[in-house]
């Protein structure tokens, strides 16, 4: 490790302490503002990104996403924005949040080190983002369940390095269920 000063994570919040914190959100998403360019990066397309070119949005701040040039969705800055988020949550009267990825940045589908990679990104970001008020955000991890090795190794690293409750994954896996064998340990 790079930084042998580090503090390590702090204990995921049990449900009961979240509990007592007050109104819980359980179902937010959070994205980076920015990430690389992974069609690039990988060298294939199917990939999100997001654009903040305020000529294309439909309200000014927002960003869009895409996967190549399609549209997938508009996403307002509490996506990405930490002191917008902990606004919006004042004024609704959510004490905490629980946030992972959107599911569209799953990449079940793409090569299985280009997914570890991605959500590398993705949860050390959130990561980053939670640090930033960690008594109003809990974190679930994104996996490359399509490489189930390289799965367990990124959930020991988020709920060990990056102190998650936990991680989110779809209802499928490409062509697996979740009761797949190629799943099950």
């Amino acid at each position: 490790r790079a930084m042998a000063t580090a503090q390590a994570p702090a204990a995921a919040p049990s449900p009961a302490l979240l509990a007592r914190r007050g109104r819980v959100d359980f179902h937010t998403h959070i994205l980076p503002r920015s990430w690389p360019d992974f069609s690039r990066r990988y060298g294939y397309g199917g990939f999100v990104h997001i654009d903040h070119d305020q000529d294309h949005v439909q309200q000014p701040g927002n960003a869009r996403l895409l996967r190549d040039a399609e549209l997938v969705a508009e996403v307002f800055p509490n996506a990405w924005d930490v002191n917008a988020r902990i606004l919006d949550m004042d004024r609704a009267g959510v004490d905490v949040q629980v946030l992972c990825t959107i599911p569209e940045m799953f990449a079940y589908w793409a090569k299985a080190d280009d997914a570890a990679d991605l959500a590398r990104i993705l949860n050390n970001d959130m990561a980053e983002q939670i640090k930033r008020a960690p008594e109003r955000f809990v974190g679930l991890g994104t996996l490359p369940l399509q490489a189930p090795e390289l799965a367990i190794a990124e959930l020991q690293r988020c709920m060990t390095d990056l102190g998650f409750a936990g991680v989110v994954v779809g209802t499928h896996v490409n062509e697996w269920n979740l009761d797949a064998p190629e799943l099950v340990a």
